[in-house]
């Protein structure tokens, strides 16, 4: 079809170009190859879906035996066999799963100045997923291409078979974009995960697209020249729509880099899907009567799929006899807390956060958050409907309120502070769509002993999980008997962030036999301050020392250990790096919360 197409619009343009010749180059193999491509292209499907399946299989086993362990708990309190380790499993943890790829700096960005940010290393084990896509896609582009033959072209072989790839690619480029990824849930593979391979794929595409089109371009420049090639471009809607979408994957590229990102991220996520819709639309195009058009058509549909669901999602959620609304109130160090009281009541559970819509202030724009409290609270009422009896009482809707701690950045953030902050009472309410709830793929139920490492509002993150496990072993439904929380903050001041949140906890059932709570203030007015409320909750001055925190845990260790950190990139490094230096001592598992984008 391309060797036709070409010899068509050559042949119209100028009488010097022969297109027999072109016919005789690129011809008598299109059926065949064209066959074979669409197997590869299978074949990448195939490799990706095993490569899921496998990995599914590995969660499952995992899961199972958290369960059992879970369950083991029950019977006993010491939970002594699970304090040991595999020393094959802890070899793989300690230089694969938790590794940096250099040394120990994986989360803490990588920045040239305040205002410049390259972004982040991948950790080794992400390493070696990239490494493994690009060898695929490396391996199909070449496999089976005609290398020292007189009969087909290396170059249209080579041609064809990476635009038959940058096609295909597609389907998984769209899926692990999407804030619904299912895998997310199926595979317990985090966001950040799955955008940190979107990336990488993305540059894999763009370059499998523009060695489609020089592969096409240089052998009928070398030998009719680039005026003719540029003649035939414009001169065929099947050549221009491919150079175009081309151009367009290209530029998805060039405003992609981190500091361009991160400088203008709003502007740059709309641009992204705008040049996206726009490569796909001339994509289709040129890709019109073909085989790949197929696996476009797939991608466009996910593509379409997951924008529809979280559309109906947001208008379900947040749309009834009420509307959803957030009462912003400004706090102590630049931070806010936000709480939505939703027009339909929701389930939420530790670790999951949501997307906040608030278009007074930003418009269509959204960003997410982590869901620090989330309650049910009676629905406010006028005289008019007071119940009137104990059946009336029973049947008064409720209303599920969440709450979120957010700190005072750029863009959005700082709007909205600004006009919580200049208020007559430090607090607003405003309209609001919350999307989600997201997450939740972490659970801490099957460790007998837990720490929570939190910096500035990653305390939102953990105040779930420390409820839930407290409320978990006055009941008896998880395995933690020893629950640390280690907070990190600049000033006593930030304590009002959580202090209606933490109030409850404190007073909850058997708290002070499984949770301690360790306060460090990095930057005090003075030391009179630091005063420690209780023997379970200490305040500290200063910067905590993560390994002897860490190894104190590890010497009283009841059960599997669980460490769970959420804050700057920094203080996830310094934990990491320690729980790896533990694996062959003890069974701990580090578990990390991050969001990249």
């Amino acid at each position: 079809m391309h060797s036709f197409l070409l010899a068509v619009s050559l042949a119209g343009l100028t009488s010097a170009t022969n297109p027999e010749s072109i016919e005789k180059r690129d011809g008598g193999y299109s059926v065949y190859y064209e066959a074979i491509n669409d197997d590869l292209a299978r074949y990448t499907i195939l490799a990706l879906g095993c490569a899921a399946a496998i990995y599914y299989i590995w969660q499952l086993i995992f899961r199972f035996s958290r369960h059992l362990r879970r369950l083991a708990s029950f019977s006993d309190d010491r939970q002594r066999y699970f304090v040991s380790t595999h020393n094959v499993f802890a070899w793989i943890k300690e230089h694969i799963i938790y590794a940096a790829l250099f040394r120990s700096r994986h989360n803490q960005e990588l920045q040239l100045s305040s205002a410049i940010n390259m972004g982040t290393l991948p950790s080794r084990f992400h390493a070696f997923l990239i490494t493994g896509v690009i060898a695929m896609n490396v391996t199909l582009c070449c496999v089976t291409s005609p290398y020292g033959s007189t009969e087909d072209t290396l170059a249209g072989v080579i041609r064809n078979r990476t635009g038959t790839m940058a096609t295909v690619n597609l389907i998984p480029l769209v899926l692990m974009a999407g804030r619904s990824n299912p895998l997310i849930a199926m595979l317990h593979v985090p966001f950040d995960t799955w955008n940190l391979l979107h990336r990488w794929l993305g540059r894999i595409v763009v370059l499998e697209s523009l060695a489609h089109i020089f592969a096409w371009a240089i052998p009928n420049a070398q030998e009719k020249g680039w005026k003719v090639v540029g003649m035939a471009m414009t001169g065929s809607s099947f050549l221009l729509t491919g150079l175009v979408a081309g151009c367009a994957l290209t530029a998805l590229l060039v405003h992609s880099p981190s500091p361009i990102r991160h400088a203008f991220y709003e502007t740059f996520l709309h641009l992204h899907i705008v040049i996206a819709a726009v490569s796909m639309g001339f994509l289709w195009v040129h890709l019109n009567g073909m085989i790949a058009q197929t696996y476009l058509l797939a991608s466009i549909i996910l593509w379409a799929l997951e924008r529809a669901t979280r559309f109906l999602i947001i208008v379900y959620r947040n749309c009834g006899r009420e509307s959803t609304t957030a009462t912003v109130e400004a706090m102590p160090g630049d931070a806010m807390r936000i709480t939505l009281r939703m027009a339909r009541p929701w389930t939420f559970r530790p670790g999951q956060h949501i997307y906040l819509y608030i278009p007074a202030v930003g418009l269509w724009t959204s960003h997410p958050f982590s869901v620090g409290w989330s309650e049910t609270e009676d629905s406010n009422s006028d005289e008019k409907s007071l119940p009137l009896s104990n059946k009336d009482l029973l049947s008064a809707p409720k209303k599920e309120s969440i709450s979120l701690l957010v700190r005072r950045r750029t863009g959005m953030t700082d709007k909205l502070y600004q006009r919580a902050a200049n208020s007559t009472s430090s607090r607003i309410t405003l309209r609001a769509f919350a999307e989600g709830p997201y997450g939740n793929i972490h659970t801490m139920d099957s460790y007998g002993t837990v720490m929570l490492f939190a910096g500035g509002v990653g305390i939102t993150h953990h105040v779930p999980f420390v409820r839930h496990l407290v409320a978990g072993f006055a009941d008896g439904t998880v395995a933690a008997r020893r629950v640390t929380l280690v907070w990190i903050i600049q000033s006593p001041e930030h304590l009002e962030w959580i202090r209606p949140w933490m109030t409850s906890i404190l007073a909850m059932d058997r708290r002070r036999e499984v949770l301690r709570i360790m306060l460090f203030i990095t930057r005090p007015r003075n030391t009179k301050e630091i005063q420690s409320p209780s023997a379970t909750v200490q305040m500290f001055p200063g910067r905590p020392n993560i390994d002897t925190l860490v190894g104190m845990e590890v010497e009283n260790q009841i059960g599997a250990m669980g460490v769970l950190v959420c804050g700057n990139g920094g203080l996830s490094d310094d934990v990491r790096r320690v729980c790896r230096k533990r694996q062959a001592h003890s069974n701990v598992d580090y578990v990390e919360e991050s969001f990249s984008w």
